[in-house]
């Protein structure tokens, strides 16, 4: 299947200290392209891997479901810890609850995370009927997009499959019920102004990370794609000083 031009994955071999970052839900590498950028001029080892059945088309995408997604960011995740002494994961929307799971799984294995409006809660109740939906309808209006951003527009599905998201309650179930295993440090970037997260998932956040390892930052000029949006290069720089401020070895190779 084809992907789309800008769709494609990104990857670069920098220095001791690697970053996995994960795109969300419909979306794709490109919504986090910048971001991987810039953390890769800075000296670290990046990846950002195309998940399965995304960016190319959503029909392809509903044969898809979470396990396939996150399979993929552990195969990447190995082998950038391959080559990594220290690895850190981020992501976006969906992908900051992989970013979390994936926290929750290798423990110390990923020394910590960065969210950006991270959806980890059913904001859509009509979910719960998906396998049923799905049976009737193949896909409803999709959610990329949301930017304030004059001019600025993600690259993702306008369709949302439904037979693919009926999956999404078991991941998100899953991770809430291990956050008391992210020991991790979390810095949390939010959006008050997300019209495709609701305050549920970060107010979740906050009841279950509390050793004292959270941190959140509201983006107040910002939707729900905010790493494309208006504050951009707050996420950029504050994910840089939070992996530099939280790696024990140099961000640059020697």
């Amino acid at each position: 299947m084809p992907v789309m031009p800008g769709a494609e994955p990104y990857h670069h071999r920098g220095g001791r200290v690697g970053v996995l970052l994960c795109h969300g839900f419909t979306g794709s590498p490109q919504s986090l392209r910048p971001w991987a950028e810039h953390l890769a001029a800075a000296g670290l080892s990046v990846e950002l891997p195309r998940l399965p059945g995304h960016g190319t088309t959503w029909q392809e995408m509903s044969h898809t479901r979470w396990e396939d997604w996150y399979a993929e960011l552990d195969r990447t995740l190995a082998n950038l810890r391959g080559h990594c002494d220290e690895v850190f994961t981020a992501g976006l929307s969906l992908g900051g609850c992989m970013a979390l799971r994936l926290a929750e799984v290798h423990g110390t294995g990923i020394r910590g995370v960065v969210v950006v409006n991270p959806s980890i809660a059913n904001d859509v109740p009509l979910l719960a009927l998906a396998p049923l939906l799905g049976l009737f309808v193949s896909s409803v209006k999709g959610v990329a997009g949301d930017i304030k951003k004059e001019g600025a527009w993600e690259l993702g599905y306008s369709r949302t499959p439904v037979k693919a998201a009926a999956t999404l309650p078991r991941l998100w179930a899953l991770t809430q019920s291990e956050l008391h295993k992210v020991t991790q440090p979390v810095l949390a970037f939010h959006s008050p102004q997300d019209h495709v997260v609701k305050p549920t998932s970060l107010r979740i956040l906050r009841e279950k990370l509390t050793g004292g390892n959270l941190d959140v930052v509201e983006l107040n000029d910002s939707y729900h794609v905010a790493t494309l949006d208006n504050d951009a290069d707050r996420i950029f720089a504050g994910s840089l000083e939070f992996i530099n401020a939280n790696a024990s070895v140099p961000l640059q190779g020697d």
